[in-house]
């Protein structure tokens, strides 16, 4: 039988995702440096909330609160040893909101980057990664996702490592890398060597696209990039809402829900099937997003790079990475970033 997630692709011709973990836990009062992980044991109400949140304002599919729960990110917590722990439990919640919502709901449970840079430039192996993102898979496998969701990758060898393990997990899978890098990731995939990337895979995702980055025109003309590819499939866009402005001792993004409602048209109409947000986004924006997909009616040509920009703002760069014209890959140990 078709998982749910594939059900739902074969009858939609758009699903509309969730929106920020980060910022609405922030606003349930989770500090900055803390393992939100953790809440899926400590503050179930709060994570409870936070799903029923996302489908009470219109999201066919929601992520769980597990973003940061590989080995690596939890030992900066003192938790490496709670990753089946905590995933199942971040899974368990999830599976109890969904069923509950009285219509299809697919969980989706997340998976985000380890934080270590891999092997040859950093020294973290493959046969490590694999096991650390088995072991998460696991953990959410236990607790009733229904298709695993691989998000903000900047390295194709940790996305083919997430891959493998996914594969020995026995799970469906979507998989989204974060291009925030004059339309790169920050290791150098352009939208066009992840289609290579994904196509050319032995286990290969239900579907695959762009989360976070810069801001919501970038990530589109990333999609716009995705769709020139040709594949067949479903592609997913989760753009942030506005872009991040430091107010009153807190980050504010400034995108409002009429802005994320456009983008969300907008997004369907380059390509994307799965539309969802990312840092920022929040019920309101997704109550906007849903109203619009289901009212305004779709255009039959793709939205030019002007009609982005008119809508959305204006590009971050002027390149969109495949024109040799972007920034060489970093070479700096960095920890994967919160979906804020």
């Amino acid at each position: 039988m078709p998982n749910a997630l594939a059900r739902m692709l074969a009858e939609r011709d758009w699903i509309l995702a969730d929106g920020a973990t980060g910022t609405n836990l922030f606003n349930m009062g989770l500090s900055s440096g803390d393992a939100p992980e953790l809440w899926n044991v400590e503050a179930p109400d709060k994570i409870r909330a936070l799903y029923r949140g996302a489908v009470e304002a219109g999201s066919d599919l929601f992520l769980t609160n597990t973003f940061g729960g590989n080995a690596s990110r939890l030992k900066l917590h003192g938790a490496e040893k709670r990753v089946r722990e905590l995933s199942r439990a971040g899974a368990e919640l999830a599976r109890e909101i969904a069923d509950g919502a009285g219509r299809p709901v697919v969980v989706a449970g997340s998976v985000g980057p380890t934080g270590d840079i891999m092997e040859p430039m950093g020294t973290l192996t493959h046969a490590l990664a694999v096991e650390m993102f088995h072991e998460q898979a696991e953990g959410l496998k236990e607790g009733g996702t229904d298709v695993l969701w691989l998000e903000t990758i900047s390295a194709p060898e940790e996305f083919r490592a997430a891959a493998e393990a996914f594969a020995l997990a026995d799970m469906p899978w979507c998989g989204t890398m974060s291009f925030d890098t004059a339309g790169r990731t920050m290791m150098g995939v352009t939208s066009a060597a992840m289609v290579d990337l994904v196509e050319g895979l032995p286990h290969p995702p239900l579907a695959y696209g762009a989360n976070c980055g810069v801001g919501a025109a970038d990530l589109l003309r990333t999609v716009l990039g995705f769709a020139a590819q040709g594949s067949e499939r479903p592609i997913i866009a989760k753009g942030n809402a506005g872009i991040p402005k430091y107010v009153h001792g807190h980050i504010h993004y400034d995108g409002t829900p009429e802005l994320m409602a456009d983008y969300a048209v907008l997004a369907r109409d380059c390509g994307a099937t799965i539309i969802g947000g990312c840092c920022g986004t929040t019920p309101d924006h997704l109550r906007a997003m849903r109203e619009a997909l289901e009212t305004r009616p779709g255009n039959s040509s793709r939205p030019s790079l002007e009609d982005i920009a008119a809508a959305l703002g204006g590009f971050s760069s002027a390149s969109d990475g495949t024109d040799g014209n972007a920034p060489a890959p970093r070479r700096s140990r960095r920890r994967g970033r919160e979906r804020r």
